[in-house]
């Protein structure tokens, strides 16, 4: 019984896209995931409202994230024009070969930081 599921998942994909590296199922239970626990609507709210409202000028906040959706809302949260936010790495932090290596979780994770800039000049 166990991975039945997954495998029926994988049945509806072409041959061609079901041995590859990652399992075919992997992005469809990730997509489901994230719209159950609506993590996109939640990641935006606490961009936008949660941490404007409680960090201090010059406080620093790191996000991790690992799949592209997620990376995306945070570097347009730190790059958009009435952000206060200034990138503290122009590009973000990922793993290098011999950490992918040790850990191949870690192939998809970036890292963003940014320094809060409120009342301060933003540009970078």
């Amino acid at each position: 019984m166990k991975g039945l599921s997954s495998d029926l998942v994988a049945r509806v994909f072409p041959p061609a896209q079901r041995f590859g590296r990652i399992h075919p199922a992997t992005r469809t239970f990730q997509a489901l995931r994230i719209a159950v626990n609506d993590e996109l609507g939640e990641l935006d709210a606490l961009l936008e409202r949660v941490l404007p409202s409680v960090v201090t000028p010059g406080a620093r906040c790191a996000f991790l994230s690992f799949h592209s959706l997620e990376d995306r809302r945070v570097k347009r949260a730190f790059q958009a024009k009435e952000s206060h936010w200034k990138a503290v790495f122009r590009k973000p932090v990922e793993a290098g070969d011999d950490e992918v290596r040790d850990n191949p979780r870690s192939r998809s994770a970036k890292l963003r930081v940014a320094e809060w800039m409120d009342g301060k000049d933003v540009t970078q």
